[in-house]
């Protein structure tokens, strides 16, 4: 269809004129009117030809019009796309549109349109023209029902026949939360879809679910509505200009980054979003998502997606680029509990009392802060730390992706000679400078000893006003520096690559999936653990500084206990007199990693002490997920352990292939035998895989553990035996309901568990007692119930069988965290 300029006569024109005039600033528009604006946009000499030829019609539906983000960002988005697109042919209306009844809503929405500005390079006659226009295609709409948006669809139906107008597109942006989502699809795909040959375009904002299966849900209920190519998650950090322009970067600047885009030139990458403001006044939302699921599992993990990736042929296709993706996400290696460090601001939890009505006894655990390691396994990035960090309440408001390239040169002459573009021993990095901070702008920084990069013209340019700035300690001048030729904001952009089609710039489903999928494990697992208090801004100082050893991040400084949970009226000062005695035994408590710390410190004054008085130390260790940390702490901070005079023994296996991933030996090698220098004659694997075949009776497996310790550990009285507690109350591989192992000569024996793998070898309780040193190290919050339990029980082995531990003629200690003892 075209609009026929026939139609337009000096009459109508007349009185378009005139109505114009006599409007002023009433906003509330009649439709005949909205009509002549559609019919006149074309001729008002914002098109050079009277006879333009229309491309269509796009009808633009704005639910959640009166919101906060509709204010902030979206209306001043829809205006830029009108200003970018009017003069290309198609012709507009704008459908506000909120669950408030008419006046209301009107007024709030109309209140927000009165906030449009224009670019700087609009002229301001120009620019009032085409605000007016606007705001005069735009309208506020009541929709709830069903029938409302029936209505809706009608609505413009009509006008556009009566205009001669075919509808090419009807875009539908929910800024709502994302519980109306299922009910406004329906409502959409029911009642409002455009007509046949239109396409539909409907815009989601984040949150998009809360942990992998709401989100897999919520991905399912809009898909029984709209088809994947009709869905456009916006995900804002995609809009910024600098982290769109990553891919292209990369593309365009291929001949210098191929050669040095990869583990053995890159030594880490850091991606950074810090804020100053706190969360007051979203503490609702807060509460619920929390700094990783509000930004790491998003914003930041888009950005790794963009640096890591495979760069496809073309960056342009949207296919490509999310089949590359996908293959990145395949790479991720899992995050571990040594993976993250998390904070908390010290006043978040008056903000939450006071806004969610909570009771002065309320602590929450949700962390503000968090420092993310992130490694990939694949042949170009493997062993190249990326960093991730972010938090609320930090010294600066900034974000930026830094990626630090290894240094190999050696300079001979003093530093003040080297020259920023020739010498090799000038760092050397590449700066994706996303806003905010000193720089105060979106900027792309090159080391002059790099290269200098590929820009495009027209929308990048080079920074040279600003030669007293200085950058991640070195001055700007040591940077190919530049920086877009026009600020645009990030809605603006998406919204235009909306209108485009581009569907590179927004999440699918499969990437949604694929990035809850990598997050959920630390999510399930590890976010609730205690986060540490931090005051805010400057007065943080050094406290959330965290390192990289082994693969591990853990914070610089060592914090003084700082209490967070008030369960069960527990102060502060009552932590400090916890009581020092567990079943009538040495009692060592703190949190985990002061733990760990202080039972590898134990454990090393026992083994020096062991080895100077007999010449060597013996130690059997249980299997399970607790003594890894213990593990890690050895290797990374214990440098004087006598490994070479220390025998490592098992306390119990299961009954796999010692390769297997559940295998107790695995685990031991993996995470300690395979760092320290510990003589492999030493090692004493129980032998579980014999005549290749695992556990039989024939094979005599525990006789043959039994009569090798007989030989080498003193009156078979190991120097410590490190045990665990399971939640059901068994110990080493002695399960309850079961009186195999609790009494009798054997030393070491086979056992049933009763989850898989069942089949176990393990020390017999009457053997763990012989040792002169029995440690007990329970740790985590869902091993309170039984802790408890255990503090009040007697001897009663067959029903808990770590109450029968009770060393003949040695010691007993207990290592408890905090969660273990107290919940």
């Amino acid at each position: 269809m075209r609009v026929r300029a026939g139609r337009v006569t000096n009459r109508v024109f007349f009185r378009f004129v005139t109505s114009f005039c006599h409007v002023g600033t009433d906003l509330s528009i009649s439709s005949m009117f909205r009509r002549m604006i559609l019919s006149l946009v074309f001729f008002l000499g914002i098109v050079p030809s009277m006879a333009r030829e229309s491309r269509g019609h796009i009808s633009v539906v704005l639910l959640g019009a009166t919101g906060d983000l509709a204010k902030k960002y979206l209306w001043q988005g829809l205006f830029q796309l009108y200003l970018d697109e009017v003069s290309n042919g198609h012709t507009f209306t704008f459908h506000g549109a909120a669950t408030a009844d008419l006046e209301k809503g009107r007024r709030l929405m109309y209140g927000h349109l009165k906030n449009l500005a224009c670019p700087l390079d609009v002229p301001p006659d120009r620019c009032a023209m085409l605000k007016d226009q606007f705001l005069r295609l735009t309208e506020y709409r009541q929709l709830k029902t069903e029938e409302d948006y029936a209505s809706l669809n009608r609505e413009i139906r009509t006008v556009l026949d009566q205009e001669d107008l075919e509808e090419v597109g009807r875009i539908f942006y929910f800024s709502v939360p994302p519980f109306a989502y299922g009910e406004i699809a329906r409502h959409i795909n029911s009642s409002c879809r455009p007509p046949t040959g239109a396409w539909l375009r409907v815009v989601l904002e984040k949150p998009f679910g809360q942990d992998l299966q709401s989100a897999q849900q919520l991905a399912e209920e809009l898909k029984t509505f709209f088809k994947e190519e009709e869905v456009y998650r916006v995900d804002h950090y995609l809009g910024k200009q600098t982290v769109a322009h990553i891919l292209p970067f990369r593309d365009q600047n291929r001949k210098h980054l191929d050669p040095i885009w990869n583990r053995h030139h890159v030594e880490r990458v850091e991606i950074v979003l810090k804020e100053t403001v706190d969360v007051k006044n979203r503490t609702s939302f807060y509460e619920e998502y929390g700094v990783i699921r509000d930004v790491l599992q998003n914003h930041l993990t888009e950005v790794l997606m963009l640096l890591t990736m495979e760069l496809p042929a073309n960056v342009s296709n949207s296919e490509d680029v999310l089949r590359h993706k996908l293959q990145t996400f395949a790479s991720l290696q899992g995050l571990e509990r040594s993976s993250i460090v998390l904070g908390q601001y010290e006043a978040y939890n008056s903000h939450v009392r006071e806004e969610l009505q909570k009771g002065q006894d309320y602590f929450s655990r949700t962390p503000t802060f968090a420092g993310v390691l992130v490694h990939l396994d694949n042949l170009r990035w493997e062993g190249v730390p990326f960093i991730l960090t972010s938090g609320k309440v930090l010294d600066e408001r900034v974000g930026y992706v830094r990626v630090l390239f290894k240094n190999r040169a050696y300079c001979t002459q003093h530093e003040t000679t080297w020259d920023a573009k020739e010498s090799q021993c000038k760092p050397k990095q590449l700066i994706f400078y996303i806003g905010h901070g000193e720089l105060n702008s979106p900027a792309i920084l090159v080391s002059r000893n790099l290269f200098k990069p590929t820009m495009p013209q027209g929308t990048w340019k080079e920074l040279l006003d600003r030669p007293q700035l200085r950058l991640f300690g070195h001055s700007i001048s040591d940077y190919y520096a530049y920086v877009p030729v026009a600020d645009l904001d990030a809605y603006a952009v998406l919204i235009s690559h909306i209108y485009h089609g581009k569907k590179e710039s927004f999440v699918t489903t499969e990437n949604l999936l694929a990035a809850w999928g990598f997050w959920n494990r630390l999510l399930t697992n590890w976010v609730n653990e205690v986060p540490r208090v931090y005051p805010g801004g400057q007065e943080n100082g050094h406290l959330l500084d965290f390192e990289i050893i082994g693969g591990e991040v853990s914070f610089v400084m060592k914090e003084t206990l700082e209490v967070m949970d008030a369960k069960n009226g527990q102060t502060p000062d009552q932590y400090k007199t916890i009581q020092s005695r567990f079943r009538q035994s040495r009692l060592i408590t703190a949190w985990s990693e002061e733990l760990i710390a202080h039972l590898a410190a134990d454990i090393e004054k026992v083994a020096i002490s062991t080895v100077s008085r007999s010449g060597s130390f013996h130690v059997a260790l249980s299997g399970g997920s607790s003594p890894l940390a213990l593990f890690k702490q050895l290797v990374l901070h214990h440098y004087g352990f006598p490994w070479r005079h220390t025998h490592l023994w098992l306390v119990d296996e299961r009954c796999v292939p010692l390769d297997d991933p559940e295998s107790n030996f695995g685990n031991l090698y993996e995470h300690l035998i395979r760092h320290v220098r510990v003589p492999y004659f030493n090692v004493h694997p129980m032998p579980v895989h014999l005549n290749r075949r695992l556990c039989v009776e024939e094979d005599k497996g525990p006789e043959l553990y039994a009569n090798e310790i007989g030989a080498l550990v003193a009156n078979a009285s190991f120097d410590l035996v490190l045990l665990g507690l399971g939640a059901d109350g068994h110990t080493a591989s002695l399960f309850p309901h079961s009186s195999v192992g609790l009494e009798g000569n054997q030393e070491v024996i086979f056992t049933e568990s009763p989850v898989k793998p069942h089949q176990r070898m393990t020390f017999a309780l009457p053997f763990i007692n012989k040792a002169r040193r029995v440690w007990v190290l329970v740790m985590g919050k869902g091993k309170h119930d039984i802790v408890t339990v255990v503090s009040r029980a007697g001897n009663e082995p067959k029903k808990w069988p770590i109450s029968g531990v009770n060393p003949t003629s040695g010691q007993i200690a207990w290592y408890v965290d905090y969660e273990a003892l107290l919940g």
